[in-house]
């Protein structure tokens, strides 16, 4: 499938003006309504979820879980399942607001009975050792979808938060219309009680403005306090 946005990145020649052109006529639907659009349309998960930047993130992960005996993990944006195929978990639940992105999941890990995938409007107060956020909290764009799901997000665990994110205010992907960086630390130390940043863990390809080679995504661990 032609992405126009997608050649107006890879193509020098077009540049802001195409940029500018696209962007002017183009209205954001929603986040929810985007990825379900993505997915439904063809797209994947995006470049954090393959290749060098998946094994980085389950790197770290599973030796996460492991070092720390975790015994259950619930993942709040599970996408296309792709990060998921290098993960060592024991018991994963995965929630998305995208059905075609769940039902992609199931298929993927229909001969997997520790992992199940679940759309966000069937959350059932379900909790975890851990909860995820990977590659999602800068695609929240409307500040309600933002806290409703960082209040989840920490609610649901009871032992681990991990982040996976960028962590500022700035502009880093202007052009991006699903895209809204947040310095999310400062929105959980003040409003999130109970929990400590344990853990920052840098991108090993750190962002320096192509998506494709670097990632402006850190790791942050969080912990319950006794």
């Amino acid at each position: 499938m032609f992405d126009l946005k997608e050649f107006i990145s890879r193509v020098p020649v077009v540049g802001s003006i195409a940029r500018r052109i696209y962007y002017a006529t183009y209205t954001f639907p929603g986040s929810e309504s985007y990825w379900e659009q993505r997915y439904s349309s063809g797209g994947h998960s995006g470049a954090g979820s393959y290749g060098k930047f998946a094994e980085f993130k389950a790197e770290v992960l599973n030796d996460f879980v492991r070092e720390n005996d975790v015994g259950s993990i619930i993942e709040y944006g599970c996408g296309d399942g792709n990060q998921l195929k290098l993960a060592a978990y024991p018991k994963y639940l995965g929630f998305d607001v995208s059905a075609t992105a769940i039902d992609m999941s199931r298929r993927l890990f229909a001969d997997d009975p520790t992992k199940q995938f679940r759309l966000m409007s069937d959350y059932a107060g379900d909790t975890a050792d851990l909860t995820l956020s990977l590659d999602v909290i800068y695609h929240l764009v409307e500040d309600a979808v933002f806290e409703a799901y960082m209040r989840r997000l920490f609610e649901s665990a009871t032992r681990f938060v991990i982040v996976y994110s960028s962590n500022t205010d700035d502009a880093v992907d202007s052009g991006a219309t699903h895209v809204r960086h947040r310095q999310f630390t400062r929105w959980v130390d003040a409003n999130i009680t109970g929990w400590s940043l344990m853990r920052h863990v840098p991108n090993a390809f750190p962002y320096a403005g192509d998506h494709r080679k670097g990632s402006f995504a850190d790791f942050f661990i969080y912990q319950r306090k006794d």
